[in-house]
């Protein structure tokens, strides 16, 4: 799953990453800004979902997803990387693999380590 993923993170300059299981996109970007030399919180501002998830969400059971605490099992990275590293990532990793990769959130200032997903996030339906 994350064979190409993992092996360009160093010649893009990787910072950080996990990958995204058990504990949801937003566990797992705590869990990044938590461990970091530096004071930083993660900002979700794109949020990939399979398609009609969200909508079973909102109308059958809460799973958390558009809260970022749904246990995803997948186990996508998320990668923290200057914006620049990151698109030239997505796009070398879009043609091994034949699949795209997004940047979805910013790496902020933030001396209480905190990461969020944004009020006006944008629910990526793929």
């Amino acid at each position: 799953l994350n064979r190409h993923g993992g092996q360009l993170m160093t010649k893009h300059h990787a910072h950080a990453g996990t990958d995204v299981t058990g504990f949801g996109i937003l566990g797992h970007a705590q869990n990044l800004s938590e461990n970091q030399a530096e004071e930083v919180g993660l900002h979700i501002h794109t949020l990939p979902c399979i398609q009609q998830t969200v909508k079973v969400n909102n109308a059958v059971f809460d799973f958390q997803l558009t809260k970022g605490y749904s246990a995803e099992t997948s186990g996508g990275l998320m990668i923290c990387m200057s914006r620049q590293d990151a698109e030239a990532y997505c796009e070398e990793l879009e043609r091994l693999d034949g699949f795209p990769a997004w940047i979805i959130g910013d790496v902020v200032a933030s001396k209480e380590r905190a990461s969020k997903i944004v009020e006006d996030v944008t629910i990526l339906e793929i």
